[in-house]
């Protein structure tokens, strides 16, 4: 199972949740490579924002433990309201992944291709980015604005994707794990 190396903290209870009978303080975090949502021990002091490692067997980990994974639902207002912003981010700093991705992808079976499956992309659209990247692949977000007309913003095409597999509303997933089931361990 893959697993989460670093991740940005979307909110930090500096004594636990009030929900939670353990006063240890805790941090909401939004994994960077996999999009995890997950709950932290890391003592001392910690801002929203910052970018944290997860690999305890790194010596610059300053997490205690993961907690557990969590789902949208669970995150604070804080979090909820941080992390489409943070989310973006790491898209664009992902920015060779993504479009690479739009560079690969095939379909999914003989009446859907995956592009399909991002918001904004339909038919059309879709025959433009396969007409497109066959005469030349992508070469970024920009490339692909350029080339592809009445697109809106890629980056934040890829953000709405990640969203909603996030909040656990996609019928595939994409860029994120799938919902975790109730007593699957992170």
């Amino acid at each position: 199972m893959k697993r989460e190396t670093t991740g940005i903290v979307l909110d930090y209870f500096p004594h636990g949740k009030s929900s939670e009978s353990l006063a240890e303080p805790t941090a909401q975090v939004l994994g960077e490579d996999y999009f995890t949502l997950l709950e932290v021990v890391i003592p001392g002091s910690i801002s929203v924002g910052d970018k944290i490692l997860l690999d305890k067997s790194d010596p610059a980990c300053r997490i205690e433990r993961i907690k557990k994974r969590i789902t949208f639902q669970e995150l604070s207002v804080t979090s909820q309201n941080q992390l489409k912003n943070f989310i973006k981010e790491i898209v664009v700093k992902k920015e060779k992944y993504f479009v690479r991705f739009i560079n690969t992808a095939t379909a999914i079976n003989i009446r859907s291709h995956s592009l399909e499956l991002l918001p904004s992309i339909g038919k059309k659209h879709l025959n433009l980015i396969l007409d497109e990247r066959s005469k030349k692949p992508f070469e970024s977000f920009e490339d692909i604005k350029n080339r592809i007309p009445h697109l809106t913003s890629v980056p934040d095409i890829f953000v709405e994707e990640i969203m909603e597999e996030i909040k656990g509303n996609a019928k595939y997933y994409l860029f994120s794990k799938p919902p975790f089931q109730k007593f699957e361990r992170y």
